[in-house]
């Protein structure tokens, strides 16, 4: 499959099995000082079915090598000029990869890392009728940016919240704040806590795979 221009760099895997024309998708967004390799490792654990699309963030990481989607002004606090560079670059992307790849529509899943979570719920909570479903890892809800969030649009939408207890980069209070607020919705909210630190674990990518088969399986 070849790649198509648009504004973020990225990697694809077509699915492994699949008899549509069309896929089911699940776009990835890595965290800081990583890149479009990090979680493409994770595909062959995950189900069979899925057109996988890694993204690279558009910003070098100063601090060590990799991308960053935006600068941190403190912990849950993105830089404002960056993040909003990056939203819109991921906003133009999933029309792109939508338009340029056999992509399912109704069937787009994000699956988010750190700061690659937090883009997958601003996506999400501002573009929701393009989105089926979220799997967020050690990540926020960004609560302090512009964006106007529809969090009465997410009727039927998928989210799989797994946080470390013991992560010492973004603390298991904000994954807590996220299971806050959307349990206030109607979003189908699965949210489980790990003996982990800032990372993913053998058991949350065992959690997560099962929750998208699953989630696939419905959409059938």
């Amino acid at each position: 499959m070849n790649l198509i221009q648009t504004t973020l760099y990225h990697k694809i895997l077509p699915p492994r099995t699949s008899k549509d024309s069309n896929h089911s998708t699940l776009i990835m967004l890595h965290g800081r000082g990583a890149d479009e390799n990090d979680l493409l490792g994770l595909a062959e654990y995950l189900d069979e079915r899925l057109l996988i699309i890694s993204a690279r963030a558009p910003f070098p990481f100063q601090g060590g090598g990799g991308y960053a989607w935006y600068d941190i002004v403190g912990v849950g606090r993105p830089d404002p000029k960056m993040f909003e560079e990056s939203y819109d670059m991921l906003v133009q992307f999933l029309g792109d990869i939508a338009q340029g790849y056999p992509v399912d529509i109704q069937r787009i899943f994000l699956l988010g890392f750190s700061m690659g979570t937090m883009m997958a719920y601003a996506l999400m909570l501002t573009k929701p009728e393009f989105i089926s479903g979220v799997v967020a890892n050690s990540g926020y809800v960004p609560e302090d940016t512009g964006l106007t969030f529809q969090w009465q649009m997410l009727f039927g939408k998928g989210l799989f919240i797994a946080h470390g207890v013991y992560d010492p980069v973004i603390p298991i209070e904000f994954g807590r704040r996220a299971k806050e607020l959307f349990s206030k919705t109607q979003a189908d909210v699965t949210y489980k806590e790990y003996p982990m630190a800032h990372q993913i674990s053998e058991e949350s990518l065992k959690d997560m795979s099962q929750w998208l088969a699953e989630r696939l399986d419905n959409n059938d």
